[in-house]
């Protein structure tokens, strides 16, 4: 079906991730994110979400494009060139369960693609799909980090797989590249400064004393990734899906800057970049511009 890697949990508590999450919510690092706050039992326990579940299918899809965008340009964060991720990987997803069924017999559970509370980075990396990068997301030495975590939430006992170890090393490169200091120490990300949090999460106005720090980038940003050396490894995915409007690769500053929200649909057409809105995108370019 396309997807990168497969991974095997017990559906659990996870112990070790409570008193983290617990920490980062005190910290109000999720900003405005005021969903990160609700469900925080479910977030921890895939037997509150998925009533009778005992396994945790994880699985990865690769984003990683084959071109991306002219240099003198606004740039988008890669996993938002093509068509909205949810959708894609859901269908494959429904998919793989119908195929379960068919072959195992009637199985219950749950899919999931980042739209509930699941902390789908630890379980990826408790199923030995990769380890929690200094940067916060989850890195594998085969293929780097650019690619979609889904779940599968099953009512069925399943042989579960075992963790990697952590390859950072002593390499700083995602803390050293950061402008916004979002990560302000190792494996310690505060979202309310990153700027993909100001370019996609906040709805209100983006704080001042940023203005210099964005590095054009309007919608997301890849920086922390693009920097780390584990993603040299990575190969351009083959899901025609998520190949680009062909305006997003050619579009220069002065082409974003004079957008109109026929054009905006046009590209963005069941793009995430939808969720920002075309007044959003604006706000944005226009926050870079007054630097």
């Amino acid at each position: 079906m396309g997807f990168l890697s497969c991974g095997i949990s017990k559906a659990e508590f996870l112990e070790e991730e409570a008193p983290r999450l617990e920490h980062w919510l005190k910290q109000n690092a999720h900003g405005e994110m005021q969903y990160m706050e609700n469900h925080f039992d479910k977030r921890l326990d895939p037997t509150k979400l998925v009533e009778g579940s005992k396994s945790v299918i994880s699985l990865l899809y690769n984003y990683f494009p084959a071109e991306t965008q002219r240099e003198d340009t606004y740039k988008i964060s890669k996993y938002a060139y093509g068509r909205d991720y949810h959708h894609v990987i859901k269908s494959k997803l429904k998919e793989m369960m119908h195929t379960l069924n068919a072959e195992i017999g009637e199985i219950g559970g749950r899919a999931f693609v980042d739209s509930a509370p699941v902390l789908e980075k630890a379980w990826a990396a408790k199923s030995g799909l990769g380890w929690v990068g200094k940067h916060s997301n989850l890195l594998s030495k085969q293929t780097g980090s650019f690619y979609f975590i889904a779940e599968l939430i099953l009512d069925i006992e399943l042989e579960t797989d075992t963790p990697v170890t952590d390859h950072c090393g002593t390499c700083t490169k995602c803390i050293d590249a950061c402008p916004t200091d979002a990560i302000y120490e190792p494996y310690k990300v505060d979202g309310s400064k990153c700027i993909s949090y100001f370019t996609i999460e906040l709805k209100n106005e983006i704080p001042t004393g940023y203005e210099d720090k964005f590095e054009d980038w309007m919608f997301g940003c890849d920086i922390c990734q693009d920097v780390c050396p584990w993603n040299r490894f990575s190969k351009a995915h083959n899901e025609p899906l998520f190949n680009p409007h062909p305006d997003l690769l050619s579009h220069d500053k002065k082409d974003w800057e004079e957008i109109t929200k026929d054009v905006f649909n046009d590209i963005f057409r069941k793009s995430a970049v939808k969720r920002t809105k075309f007044e959003g995108l604006k706000r944005n370019i226009n926050y870079i511009q007054s630097s």
